[in-house]
């Protein structure tokens, strides 16, 4: 074939085409198809692989996001934390004490990567943190450290916001009181840990809930309030006057309480200087301590009351009695007068309102020391107070008891005793003769008539009602008088030790009433430590400030105690013309 002939030949077309290894079109195709379907399954299995993958892994993350994380960095659901504390309540339902939620800053050494940048991150947000110690903590080999406990949201988040590995919040609560000071004596205290330390605080861990704590239940179990004896209405009214009454007669201290005299409750019940349950610290100061009931006081001429109930109650002596009051008592070496003497022979009731020293003396010497010290045992003032209260002192008295010792107690010098016992005590004078311990939660009147000791004759309560009136009426206490009220109570104006001996220029001021006196349902007693004379006046006995203070916590609290004034004309209920 000539050359021409071969190049024609390459353009024309061919008549069929040629395939690989011979193989004819149809074969081809069924190669290429078969191909294509096995190009198709694989992309299908990847596909099904990487969705496989990735349920996988979103299951995974959806179990690790319902399981609660060990470290959070918020505040975490109730559900997710430790046992609450109870609430305190008072009688009316008002919180006293309630867990708040907040968190804490921990670390985990281990993890952090520049101690020295996190202790610099940390202290932009803390600047009171002591770096030394963080820096230690930081830099230690543990594994767990707190750095700061209970912070505050703002704190959380501005340390949340500076990124530190290794630091983490975790969930806790937070014990406050709404209150502050106002019953903080009565209330107590926490620690960091939030166990109660102080007060009824304590006493509720006391009762099983510290336990539950300590078990970590949570607190999806239910846990009940426990509701107090405390009136807050008539708390805040015995704190504002015994603060309006340290101001007032520049005091160093001031205390009182209101008691219900049939069932033993503590309505009320304070002592100042005190301190904000909320910062405990305070409670650390040494002035600071509860002086109704972990301080004990000789409680001055408060304790005629007793001495002449007991002079009563032995049937050695009546109303219409009189003992020589000229003159003095010339005993062991000490002279035995009266503050205001009369320099004549008193009746029973002119020795209680005069409050004459030489008459309750003469009244002790014919019981006789035996009688004397079983009657003041009788009514609990010589032994340890039984209630809720973890902070109560045993009261002092001679290890021997003579003759000298029996006079200067039946005039409030000899013996020291809690302040509350001092109510608890006059509380069975005033209520027929029972004697109630006391309690700071709620009790019927039922209840008390269950655990009641009679230890007085009704009669001699009776008697004792109606000198308590006639010395308000007539006698040391008339600033105690409140109109539309019957208040009935003794004066005490006990001369304080100093340097081993009694000062006449340092007192201990006490006046110890109840009230309405016809029919007493409150005793209220009020303390006042080293008091100045007020402006204008040239003493600082108790019939000065310690009267007029209750006057004041019976004018603002009675209507709170359901207790209603009377101005009408009908016959004195009790007789006052001793």
């Amino acid at each position: 074939m000539s050359r021409i002939g071969k190049f024609l030949g390459k353009l024309a077309p061919a008549s069929a085409p040629a395939y690989p290894s011979g193989r004819t079109r149809l074969e081809f195709e069924g190669v290429r198809k078969a191909q294509g379907d096995q190009a198709k399954n694989r992309i299908i299995i990847a596909i099904a692989c990487f969705g496989l993958i990735y349920a996988v892994i979103g299951g995974r993350l959806v179990q690790y996001g319902m399981k609660a994380p060990e470290t959070v960095s918020s505040i975490g659901r109730a559900s997710q934390l430790m046992a609450s504390r109870p609430d305190l309540l008072d009688r009316n339902g008002e919180v006293l004490a309630t867990d708040i939620r907040t968190v804490s800053l921990f670390a985990e050494p281990h993890k952090i990567v520049d101690a020295d940048e996190a202790v610099e991150l940390l202290a932009t947000v803390l600047p009171d943190l002591d770096l030394k110690g963080i820096h230690r903590k930081l830099s230690s080999n543990s594994r767990f450290q707190w750095l700061r406990r209970q912070l505050t949201p703002k704190q959380q988040s501005q340390i949340l916001a500076l990124g530190i590995p290794g630091v983490g919040f975790r969930p806790e609560t937070r014990r406050f009181y709404p209150g502050g000071p106002t019953a903080s004596h009565v209330v107590g205290h926490v620690n960091i840990d939030n166990k109660g330390i102080a007060g009824m605080e304590k006493y509720v861990d006391g009762q099983g809930f510290g336990d539950l704590a300590d078990a970590g239940l949570t607190v999806n179990e239910e846990i009940n309030p426990v509701r107090l004896s405390l009136d807050l209405r008539v708390q805040h009214v015995l704190r504002d006057e015994l603060s309006a009454a340290v101001d007032r007669y520049k005091a160093i201290a001031a205390a009182g309480v209101v008691l219900d005299i049939h069932t033993g409750e503590v309505m009320a019940m304070a002592s100042l200087p005190d301190y904000d349950p909320n910062n405990p610290v305070e409670a650390l100061e040494k002035d600071r301590l509860n002086r109704m009931s972990a301080g004990t006081y000789e409680m001055g001429s408060t304790f005629k009351a007793f001495t002449t109930a007991m002079a009563l109650d032995s049937g050695k002596v009546t109303m219409t009695d009189s003992f020589d009051a000229r003159g003095s008592i010339r005993i062991g070496g000490f002279t035995i007068s009266d503050f205001h003497g009369k320099n004549r022979v008193l009746t029973v009731p002119e020795i209680f309102i005069y409050s004459s020293n030489i008459g309750t003396a003469r009244m002790a010497d014919l019981v006789g020391i035996e009688g004397h010290q079983e009657f003041l045992t009788r009514l609990g003032l010589l032994s340890r107070m039984k209630t809720e209260l973890p902070e109560v002192a045993m009261p002092s008295q001679p290890r021997e008891w003579k003759k000298i010792n029996s006079i200067t107690i039946s005039f409030g010098h000899g013996v020291s005793t809690t302040p509350l016992q001092t109510a608890v005590a006059a509380a069975a004078l005033m209520n027929g003769g029972k004697l109630i311990d006391p309690t700071f939660l709620p009790r019927s009147r039922a209840e008390a008539d269950a655990i009641a000791v009679q230890v007085l004759d009704p009669a001699t309560s009776d008697d004792m009602r109606a000198l308590m009136a006639l010395n308000v009426a007539k006698g040391s206490g008339r600033r105690a008088q409140v109109a539309g009220f019957d208040v009935g109570g003794k004066t005490g104006t006990a001369e304080k030790v100093v340097d081993g001996r009694y000062s006449s220029a340092v007192r201990f001021n006490a006046f110890l009433s109840a009230f309405p006196i016809s029919d007493p349902r409150y005793v209220v007693l009020v303390v006042i430590d080293e008091p100045k004379p007020e402006e204008g006046k040239h003493s600082a006995t108790a019939g000065l400030n310690a009267a007029p203070t209750v006057g004041a916590i019976v004018r603002r609290s009675a209507a709170f105690l359901d207790v209603r004034p009377y101005f009408g004309n009908g016959a004195q209920p009790l007789a006052l013309s001793y």
